[in-house]
């Protein structure tokens, strides 16, 4: 009993050793660029002359000018960026390939608007199928493609919509590959920058396919109905579309520097009208914007204390890499804070939220993300934990007297 008694006496001078300097570890609050803020002026977004639009960022998803951008359109060949959506995952799974060939069938040589002039009966590859699709924006390419993946255009259209539901596009339905009208498909410029995005960042190779100014089938040139491809050098896709009902339609990508863009019009009264309000939103956007990498993924931004755990420091981070878009030439007066949970305890998850990372600019705050433990810690022993839990109360302790 003696011994116990001692033992509980010198743990406790050891602790009233250290507590001292557990009060003192410093929790990360603050990381901040001097704020020397001058007023700066940015033009509201030139007139657009569509139904609806909307000019994003590509990697921070910063909204750049919109208008009506959550309304239900007509969608028309812009339908064929999920139909190229859904046919690159059947060839990233290994279900399809591009050599395999296809055998036309009569409804899809038989489809009206735009063609890549195949013929019924017989075989074409999947690959000249696509570019037909992409490039020609042939309806009979899509069709025949939703055949070869799905069995039926109807079956394929299915898998379009759980496509559209996994990316987020809540306000899309899809009847068809083509675009056709049809009262019950349609979509808005808000998923469709959904759908953009997910096809740039999942399929960075194959996007490639939307900047080919041409293609030869059958005897038959044709040429990309996206005439931003020879006007702007730094567009690289997507696609046009146009029905009587829909108007004229174009999903566009640019990169500039290190700055993409994401621009949908929808709704245009011509196709020289689609181009040219394109490139007055893109030309607004680069001109009047940047965006910056503040952190990369799971990029260790500071140290947070643990108690009772293996270890007395985690490292924190964020889940995924952060962007932020600013008016161009404010960089320098962004003010970034940092906040983590007090008194945080084992056992610690990797990917646990610890605290919350906040950048601001002007007071205004542009961007809020979590801080996540970038590693595991285990519960420590019995006496590890009872160290902590005297540190802890000391720190309590004194707390209330401050």
């Amino acid at each position: 009993m003696l011994n116990l008694k001692r033992s509980f006496f010198l743990l406790f001078l050891f602790t009233l050793s250290l507590f001292q300097s557990a009060l003192a570890q410093p929790t990360p609050t603050q990381t901040a660029k001097p704020n020397n803020a001058k007023p700066y002026v940015i033009p509201s977004p030139p007139s657009i002359a569509a139904k609806s639009y909307l000019l994003i960022d590509f990697n921070s998803g910063h909204v750049l000018a919109e208008k009506n951008s959550n309304q239900r359109v007509e969608p028309a060949s812009l339908t064929k960026i999920m139909t190229g959506y859904v046919v690159i995952n059947e060839l990233k799974n290994d279900n399809i390939s591009m050599d395999d060939m296809v055998t036309i069938s009569h409804k899809a040589w038989k489809m009206p608007g735009s063609k890549m002039f195949i013929e019924v009966g017989k075989q074409v590859s999947v690959r000249d199928l696509i570019k037909g699709m992409v490039i020609q924006s042939g309806n009979d390419a899509s069709v025949a493609l939703a055949e070869m993946v799905a069995g039926s255009e109807e079956v394929f259209a299915q898998l379009m919509n759980k496509y559209a539901k996994s990316i987020g596009m809540t306000n899309t339905h899809y009847v068809n590959a083509t675009g056709l009208p049809h009262k019950d498909h349609y979509t808005s410029a808000h998923d469709l920058a959904l759908l953009t995005k997910a096809l740039i960042t999942e399929f960075p190779e194959e996007y490639k396919w939307y900047s080919e100014k041409k293609f030869t089938f059958n005897g038959i040139t044709q040429y990309n109905r996206n005439k931003l491809l020879w006007q702007d050098p730094t567009v690289d896709g997507l696609k046009t579309g146009h029905t009587d009902s829909a108007g004229y339609c174009l999903v566009a990508s640019a990169l500039r520097d290190d700055t993409r863009l994401i621009s949908i019009i929808l709704g245009a009264n011509s196709a020289d009208k689609r181009v040219q309000e394109t490139q007055k939103l893109l030309n607004y956007g680069f001109r009047f914007f940047e965006t910056h990498k503040l952190y990369s993924a799971e990029q260790r931004l500071n140290d947070a204390v643990v108690w009772e755990g293996t270890r007395d420091l985690i490292g924190v981070g964020t889940e995924q890499d952060l962007y932020v878009t600013i008016p161009r030439g404010q960089y320098k007066n962004l003010i970034i804070e940092s906040t983590i949970q007090p008194e945080i305890k084992a056992p610690i998850q990797k990917g646990q939220t610890l605290g919350t990372l906040q950048v601001s600019l002007s007071d205004e705050v542009i961007a809020e993300i979590p801080l996540v433990a970038l590693s595991e810690i285990e519960e420590g022993s019995f006496f590890k934990k009872l160290i902590d839990q005297i540190k802890l109360f000391f720190k309590g302790l004194f707390s209330f007297l401050d």
